[in-house]
């Protein structure tokens, strides 16, 4: 193929938009501190809180809460890609360290929250946007006082693993609602 024969990677045609509105967070994580993480997770899959805006961003809905369980959707877009044609490792991180910390949060009272120290994956197969809805699920391990292990997983559409992870957070208390 001749250079005048390849595209305009640059032209209008080859432009692609996408829009993302989100609610001020501060007034949503008050609301939240209020809340068990139970009730904030739960708040938050039936509608009754507004997602965070990273949620928003990256587009993962949590589709399921239980007790020390948490599992988040998400319907793959090329936005999320690379120039490679696959997911960035990054959106699959971003799904994981979401639903194993909201995992611990559905076992925390009102006012405790969680920070992730280390978030380690293992890459088993690419995602694309023909993968399907992607599910990432998160589990607690341990709970502890001080610090709390997680276990992870990303599945494609046909329920194939593709990513595993294991995570340590550490149990913090109200330090996130300033202004």
């Amino acid at each position: 193929m001749t250079e005048a024969d390849q595209p305009d990677l640059f032209s209008p045609a080859q432009r692609r938009e996408r829009v993302v509105d989100w609610q001020a967070p501060m007034p949503v994580a008050r609301r939240a501190m209020g809340l068990s993480g139970m009730d904030a997770m739960l708040g938050i899959r039936d509608g009754r809180l507004p997602p965070p805006p990273f949620a928003k961003l990256i587009g993962f809905v949590m589709a399921v809460v239980e007790p020390g369980r948490i599992v988040m959707e998400l319907e793959p877009r090329e936005d999320l890609e690379n120039t490679i044609g696959l997911l960035h490792g990054a959106t699959a991180a971003a799904l994981l360290d979401t639903a194993m910390g909201c995992a611990i949060s559905t076992r925390l009272g009102a006012g405790q929250s969680s920070v992730t120290l280390d978030l380690k994956m293992t890459f088993l197969r690419p995602l694309s946007v023909r993968s399907g809805l992607i599910s990432a699920e998160g589990k607690v391990i341990k709970l502890g006082r001080q610090t709390s292990y997680t276990e992870g997983f990303v599945r494609d559409g046909k329920g194939a693993l593709a990513v595993h992870a294991t995570a340590t957070f550490s149990m913090v208390g109200n330090n996130f609602t300033g202004n």
